[in-house]
């Protein structure tokens, strides 16, 4: 690539894009200098650190990740939302497994808030509605399903489960009827007996 040009949303994108390739855990400035075929010193008159340019790309992945969930899930209920929201972050990652990975890089408050993790935190929500779980207990339920997706992904993304039958496939979709009647039979909270 050439250098004229060169901008904290290129750096962004081709980091994401680098992340894709090698995994976001050995994304490093001397490797996305190479890509850009600039000085590392290059870089950082663009960002401050490394760690800056991994918090950008960590917000450009949930920034996507919940504008595919949004998708996903328009005009869907029930059942039928909680696969569409679950299918989303897992074709997500089979697409962008470096920024599937970014989107758990940890963030300042700052940035978490000014993230689009709160969204799909309230996309998570708009799922829970439909199963009429207590205000109280939304937190617990969006981690459930938060760690589910996260969970499960990262472990077929990992080939976990690719050296045993039946295919990950066929788990994944009977986890989500697993899911589906957990959330219909979440069990009340000691304050509400």
């Amino acid at each position: 690539m050439v250098r004229a040009g060169l901008t904290v949303e290129r750096l962004v994108e081709g980091g994401a894009e680098l992340a894709d390739e090698i995994g976001f855990e050995h994304l490093t400035g001397a490797a996305l200098a190479r890509k850009f075929d600039v000085r590392l010193a290059s870089l950082y008159s663009h960002v401050k650190n490394l760690d800056a340019l991994k918090c950008q790309i960590a917000m450009l992945a949930l920034s996507q990740l919940a504008d595919a969930a949004a998708q996903a899930m328009a005009g869907l209920a029930g059942k039928d939302a909680l696969q569409a929201l679950a299918d989303a972050h897992r074709d997500y990652a089979r697409r962008h497994p470096g920024r599937f990975t970014a989107a758990r890089h940890p963030l300042t408050t700052e940035q978490a808030a000014a993230s689009a993790g709160p969204k799909l935190t309230q996309l998570i929500r708009a799922v829970l509605r439909g199963y009429g779980l207590p205000d109280a207990e939304q937190v617990h339920a969006v981690r459930f399903l938060g760690g589910f997706f996260m969970g499960y992904i990262t472990l077929e993304l990992a080939t976990g489960f690719s050296h045993s039958k039946p295919a990950a496939e066929v788990s994944w979709r009977r986890s989500l009827d697993a899911l589906h009647v957990s959330l219909q039979h979440w069990p009340s909270t000691p304050e509400a007996q």
